[in-house]
């Protein structure tokens, strides 16, 4: 049975972690939109792209990302949100949202997707 790819919205400002995100994702299988570092850009993709996850960075060159969260809980795209400040960095509303704390390992980022993978499974049976 061959693995389904999902295409991956990253939003992330620091570009070495974007690359590392980017290559990650692609090494998984998948494929990436974007990765774009500012939140006007992934506003825009958001609404409009064809997007099964997301990896969203809470300060994104200085603005929070919460209105692209917004964007694609409405449209029922699941997300995780990256922060250096971990649950601290999350606004009161987002607390219960998923979350890896920068810095991150690889592996956490790829658990996380496989995490997804494997809902997206269930949910599809």
């Amino acid at each position: 049975m061959t693995q389904r790819q999902f295409q991956i919205l990253v939003v992330e400002d620091e570009m070495m972690i974007a690359l590392d995100i980017e290559d990650c994702l692609i090494a998984l299988g998948h494929g990436v939109v974007g990765p774009v570092s500012r939140v006007l850009n992934a506003m825009r993709l958001a609404e409009t792209e064809t997007i099964d996850l997301a990896f969203l960075d809470i300060n994104v060159a200085g603005e929070e990302i919460y209105p692209v969260a917004e964007v694609l809980k409405a449209r029922g795209i699941p997300f995780v949100f990256l922060s250096g400040y971990g649950v601290r960095g999350l606004s009161e509303n987002w607390a219960s949202s998923p979350m890896l704390a920068k810095p991150f390992a690889l592996e956490d980022l790829k658990a996380r997707v496989e995490m997804f993978m494997q809902d997206a499974a269930q949910a599809s049976i």
